[in-house]
This record gives structure tokens, C-alpha cells and sequence, in this order.
């Protein structure tokens, strides 16, 4: 029996016939290989995830490896992450190896083909979305992938672990409202990441059942980096009517926010209080330590990484997951002055 023909129903025959190509066609296309023209490919991967198809040859083994793929590896929540993974595959025996591709919405067309050769384990990606043509691609292959999701909302397909971002941007909204401010400002993430937008819905909802007006002035989306925070915050402070408070949707965003307070002679929490989001290792060292929201990434790498593995043994698992967020109170943060 071909190596390559699947123990049920569908073989590589069959698929052929379908497609209207030849065997050693799909055969190329089950193996990586990319000498094969992309409508072709395409069509053939259609037809091997729709009828199920999973290669069980034996002379390619799978290497012990996880693969992580971030589009920024240099982001200061990475090593949280590679952290979390590393811990999982460090107890099942496995290796782990990083790629950095593409942009935050989807890894680029380059990695596909090298992780279709790597052939390993499993992936894990910090994406918001992964291309239908690359499911097709990963799962003809049986290569499982889980999406660790703090910047989207994943198709219902898609493996994923996220955390709680609403209920993280009502938590730090209420304790500001609750140290008593009235004007908050908040700086959020890009406007087409879910995540931006459900922290801004978490602050909004804050604010309405305070019964407080939230001023369209003092709403602005960043891009999670230090700088956007800081040029941010300068204008929403050099405004009219200034905010005593500012909610910024990342730690690095905060440290931004510090820094344009200090620009202004600011004091903070004196005349300016500040919330960030992360909990990354700086925001207890920044000056003053950053209040801030506890996202807990090490354990989402952890779950994501475990559900990896109990997909890549077929056993039977949960294919979304949301951790809990949980608010940190440092010494940013204080009543307004009077």
C-alpha cells in the first residue's frame, strides 16, 4: 500500500481524478513542495481538506519542534510568550523555534513554505487571523496551529487562547472613577485590532454607568509603542479641559504617557493619573511604578501550547479559551488634586 494513501475512504487517486491532475501533482503538493503551479495547488488543497485528508507516511517524521511566529519579535511581551511555550514543550520532550513574518494580522506568504518543509509539531502564532489558503496548506499536512489572540478576534476555525479585554478596560476605567476623576482619557491600540476596540467598549461602558460624558477629544488610538503614547498624550494634555486621568491600552503606551506628563511638569499621580495594560515586567520599574492591567500572557502561551499538543495527538479539546484579566494597583494612580 502507497505510503501516502489515506486508510479511509479518500486516496490520492481519487483526489487526482477530481482535481484533473496526475498523482505525483498531489503527491507535491502533500509534501511542500512548490513546483507546482498556485491555482493547481490550490484547488488540490481544497479537495484534501474537504474530504480530510492527512498524510501518514512514515519516512518523513515529524520533527520534535513548536514553532512560534510573531511579527515583531522585538515587542516587550514576546518573551512572556516564548517563555510560555518554552515551559510546555520543555516538559513534552519537544524543541521550540521562532520565525518572525508577515504584519499583526497574518504571518507573510515566505513562511508558509518554509514551515510546510520544517514540518513540525505544531504552530503556534501571534496573529489575528491566519489565510483560508494557509488552513488548507497546514492542515493537509496534519500540522495543528493555535492562535494566541491578544490583538483579534479569530474565526470560529481557528484554535485560539485570548484574554478578557472588556472586562480589562472596565476594570482599569472603575479605578479611576473610583480614585474619584470625572475627565479620563483613554489611548487605545489601532483601530482595526479587536482588542483596541474591546478595551475602548470596556472604558466606554465604565463611563456610562458612572453617568459620565466621555469626550471625544480625549479618545485616541495609538499603536502600543512608546512614542504613539507620548506624542498621544501631548495633545490630549496641551487641550482644552485636560484629563486628570489617562488609560492607555499597553504598559509601553503608559511609559509614553509618563514621559509627555513630565514634558508638560506634569507630576504623576499628583496632577496626572495613569493605567496601562500588560502587566510586562517594566511597569513595576517605571517611575512611578504603573498601575496597570494584568494580562497573563506566559499563561496563555502555556494553554495555547497544551492545546497544540493535545490536537497534534488527536485527542479531543476546547478550541477557545479567554483568561481572566485582573487589575494591578502601583503608584500611578491617585485622586485628582483638588
Amino acid at each position: 500500500m502507497d505510503d501516502e494513501q489515506r486508510p479511509a475512504k479518500v486516496t490520492l487517486a481519487q483526489i487526482a481524478e477530481t482535481a484533473g491532475v496526475s498523482v505525483p501533482t498531489v503527491s507535491k503538493v502533500l509534501n511542500g513542495r512548490q513546483d507546482v503551479a498556485p491555482p493547481t495547488r490550490r484547488k488540490i488543497e481544497r479537495l484534501l481538506d474537504a474530504h480530510g485528508y492527512r498524510r501518514t507516511s512514515r519516512s518523513a517524521p515529524e520533527a520534535p519542534l513548536i514553532e512560534i511566529v510573531f511579527h515583531e519579535l522585538d515587542a516587550i511581551w514576546a518573551m512572556e510568550l516564548i517563555l510560555g511555550v518554552e515551559k510546555v514543550a520543555r516538559d513534552s520532550g519537544a524543541s521550540v523555534v521562532l520565525t518572525e513574518s508577515g504584519t499583526r494580522h497574518a504571518p507573510g506568504p515566505e513562511w508558509i513554505e518554509g514551515v510546510l518543509r520544517r514540518r513540525p509539531l505544531g504552530v503556534i502564532l501571534m496573529f489575528s487571523a491566519l489565510p483560508q489558503e494557509y488552513k488548507q496548506q497546514l492542515r493537509a499536512r496534519s500540522i495543528p496551529f493555535v492562535i494566541i489572540d491578544p490583538a483579534g478576534d479569530p474565526e470560529p476555525d481557528v484554535p485560539s487562547v485570548g484574554s478578557a479585554n472588556w472586562s480589562g478596560g472596565l476594570a482599569a476605567t472603575r479605578h479611576l472613577i473610583e480614585c474619584g476623576h470625572r475627565r479620563i482619557g483613554i489611548i487605545t491600540g489601532p483601530e482595526d485590532m479587536m482588542c483596541s476596540l474591546a478595551r475602548l467598549d470596556g472604558f466606554r461602558s465604565a463611563m456610562a454607568t458612572a453617568g459620565l460624558a466621555v469626550d471625544p477629544r480625549h479618545i485616541a488610538h495609538g499603536d502600543f509603542h512608546v512614542e504613539g503614547g507620548y506624542d498621544l498624550a501631548l495633545a490630549m494634555l496641551r487641550g482644552p479641559g485636560r484629563p486628570t486621568a489617562i488609560f492607555a491600552g499597553s504598559d509601553l503606551q503608559a511609559i509614553g504617557v509618563l514621559e509627555a506628563a513630565s514634558t508638560l511638569g506634569l507630576r504623576t499621580p499628583e496632577d496626572l493619573s495613569v493605567v496601562g495594560y500588560d502587566d510586562v515586567a517594566v511597569a513595576k520599574w517605571s517611575r512611578p511604578a504603573l498601575t496597570t492591567v494584568h494580562q497573563p500572557l506566559r499563561k496563555m502561551a502555556e494553554a495555547a501550547s497544551e492545546m497544540l499538543l493535545r490536537l497534534q495527538a488527536g485527542v479531543a479539546t476546547t478550541t477557545r479559551m479567554e483568561l481572566a484579566t485582573s487589575l494591578v494597583v502601583r503608584k500611578s494612580t491617585a485622586p485628582p488634586a483638588a
